[in-house]
């Protein structure tokens, strides 16, 4: 059995926070940009990404800003035409093609990548549908959890999509974010931690495309080891956590804040999700089973 980890190149301590999914009064958000960058920076993150609806915002406009030392990642969201994408990491705008793999490739033979947003959105919990979803191909990831649908119609997670992705072996990244549009109410509910030492734009993106990273909203992942065919999660803040395997089966769980569990044979991937109180929760990209 061979484990694909995608920490395995994770720098100890070197845990950046950010959120790829941010609006301003240029689209739909309720507040400027400088004020929208303000907030972040006094919660302590680390980077940050404006994404308002269909406007490309890039370093000629962060240059402009007090950045208070963040990151700041260009970015648009794809949204006229069809499902809402990110373009992370953009160097202009694009067209939104009602055909959203056309959007894909495009994004691909630019600079950044794709992530589809919020796909359990709308009353019927599907404002991607997973047919779509299975049939595009190329994009990075998916929000498995958007904050401020937690607010709207529909469900903020979306782990039962991905779960149907991954047991077909998409190498799909999940992704924690806020898609604030209020100030207080959108802003901090759920975000990336990223695992690089290198805290630049293209440091960042890299560890990302690498799946290095997970998503929370509120619970810290310290530890993560693999160890033959072993798998070890120490985190700080979980009751909780659960080992699933596919699709979206659990085969091991504790209660309490760490989680070693052997990697069943039949298993073709690997998650876990770290639960605390109040829904404060971490979930680790999946880890793939090859065969040696």
């Amino acid at each position: 059995m061979k484990i694909a980890n995608p920490y395995l190149n994770a720098p100890a301590g070197a845990w950046l926070r950010g959120n790829l999914h941010t609006h301003t009064t240029a689209s739909d958000g309720a507040q400027p940009i400088q004020k929208v960058v303000d907030d972040y920076a006094a919660l302590g993150y680390d980077f940050l990404s404006i994404s308002d609806h269909d406007i490309f915002t890039g370093e000629a406009d962060y240059a402009k800003l007090d950045g208070h030392g963040l990151v700041l990642i260009p970015g648009n969201e794809v949204t006229r035409n069809g499902v809402h994408l990110l373009h992370v990491g953009a160097d202009r705008l694009l067209e939104p093609h009602a055909d959203r793999q056309q959007v894909i490739d495009e994004i691909n033979a630019s600079t950044g990548f794709a992530v589809i947003n919020h796909p359990n959105w709308l009353v019927d919990f599907n404002h991607c549908p997973f047919p779509l979803l299975d049939q595009w191909q190329g994009y990075v990831g998916m929000e498995i959890y958007n904050g401020t649908i937690g607010r709207l119609d529909g469900s903020p997670y979306a782990t039962d999509k991905w779960d149907r992705l991954l047991v077909q072996g998409r190498r799909v990244w999940g992704f924690a974010n806020d898609d604030s549009h209020l100030p207080g109410a959108d802003i901090g509910l759920g975000w990336n931690m990223v695992g690089t030492a290198d805290r630049s734009v293209s440091g960042i993106l890299d560890a990302l495309r690498r799946g290095c990273f997970y998503g929370s909203t509120g619970v810290t992942i310290t530890s993560i080891s693999v160890n033959g065919n072993r798998i070890r999660v120490e985190t700080a803040g979980a009751d909780r956590i659960i080992a699933y395997q596919q699709v979206g089966r659990e085969f091991a769980n504790v209660e309490g804040a760490s989680l070693e569990v052997e990697v069943p044979a039949n298993a073709r991937y690997v998650r876990f999700e770290c639960l605390g109180r109040g829904g404060r929760a971490a979930w680790t990209q999946p880890f793939f089973i090859e065969s040696e």
